[in-house]
């Protein structure tokens, strides 16, 4: 049986590139970028090359990017090495909202029925010790995008940084952000076809920040440990925008609209990066309807990949107005490189037949 991969969102493939990238660097180039002796200095030279590239990839420069081990660790070296009151949303990733328990104070800022956050209500959230305000780009389960530069401008009238979590977002749309203002901003490798366990944290030059990790002096004494070459210099060559997947999500949830009724787009009238979809059907419990559609060998979730196996509703759904009901009747559908119209046209096929199946299973549903 063949199987399609409808999850991009949770992770992508490595493209054959990258594994090229980082094969020598993982075999030859085995000495630690902080020796002075050649080993070190070669090690040195591909990590400063894999550190240009990523720069170019958001519009920095080579010397406001911070290597971590990946988008969580990101996210909380923004939000703890900045400290003080946060104001966040209440659809940020878990990496966020788990953050800024750790800290004193926090205020969450509700999203509107699509997943927006309005940028007069984050205005309304200042106080004169925020410190820190983190706005996510574009969410991971419904693909929907903040008005991020509006959001901006109230952090720098207020004279706080501003964070955004672009791990979504980074490979999906062009990101430029010295453009878009912000402060800091998250991406992890592994959501563009890099490898796992490596990400950065883009940095304003003059930002101050203290490390959360102690040790060495590394990445500028921002994040002490010996860093990874191989998976950075991966995450470089990883680095460029993606082609356009707006008409085969929008061709899908076309054919799924037309085929199944009781069908809603969760986020619609929102701007979404191109590539996701989240879908709500009436009557419809998603675990059987995940596993329905991986026996017929197409592979998509109920939401994020970190909160698999929760037992309580995602947080995002039930942010933006969802009944619990309505939560767990949901799915999220993110395309990738290896998707194409063919595929898109199989997997409406099969939720249709999958639905219509779990349906007449299911007696409340009229």
């Amino acid at each position: 049986m063949n199987r399609y991969y409808f999850d991009h969102n949770a992770t992508t493939p490595v493209s054959p590139e990258v594994v090229e990238a980082m094969l020598p660097v993982m075999t030859e180039v085995y000495g630690n970028a902080s020796s002075i002796h050649h080993f070190g200095q070669v090690a040195r030279q591909r990590l400063d090359d894999a550190r240009r590239r990523v720069a170019s990839f958001l519009g920095a420069l080579p010397e406001e990017i911070v290597f971590t081990s990946g988008g969580t660790e990101a996210n909380n070296l923004a939000l703890l090495g900045t400290g003080g009151h946060a104001i966040t949303t209440t659809a940020e990733h878990p990496a966020v909202l788990s953050a800024v328990a750790q800290m004193d104070r926090a205020t969450l800022v509700p999203v509107d029925g699509r997943g927006v956050v309005a940028p007069s209500d984050i205005r309304r959230a200042l106080r004169p010790e925020t410190k820190i305000i983190s706005v996510m780009h574009a969410n991971n389960e419904l693909g929907v995008m903040q008005p991020i530069e509006e959001i901006a401008a109230i952090a720098r009238e207020a004279g706080v940084a501003f964070h955004s979590d672009g791990v979504q977002a980074a490979g999906k749309i062009p990101i430029n952000v010295h453009a878009l203002g912000v402060t800091m901003y998250s991406i992890a490798a592994h959501k563009f076809y890099g490898p796992k366990g490596v990400g950065a944290l883009f940095v304003r030059k003059g930002t101050n920040l203290r490390p959360i990790l102690f040790g060495g002096h590394h990445e500028r004494d921002r994040r002490a440990g010996t860093e990874n070459v191989a998976g950075a210099v991966g995450m470089g060559r990883a680095a460029r925008y993606e082609i356009q997947y707006a008409s085969l999500r929008d061709r899908l949830e076309r054919l799924i609209m037309d085929r199944v009724p009781g069908t809603h787009v969760n986020g619609a009238g929102a701007a979404r990066i191109p590539n996701t979809s989240n879908l709500r059907f009436d009557g419809i419990d998603s675990e059987p309807l995940l596993i329905a559609l991986d026996l017929r060998g197409y592979a998509i979730s109920s939401g994020s990949a970190c909160s698999s196996g929760a037992s309580e509703p995602s947080h995002v759904l039930t942010a933006i107005g969802l009944s619990k009901e309505q939560a767990r009747s949901s799915v999220r559908i993110s395309l990738g490189r290896g998707n194409d119209e063919a595929q898109v046209d199989g997997l409406a096929d099969a939720i249709g037949e999958s639905v219509a199946h779990l349906r007449r299973l299911a007696p409340a549903y009229v």
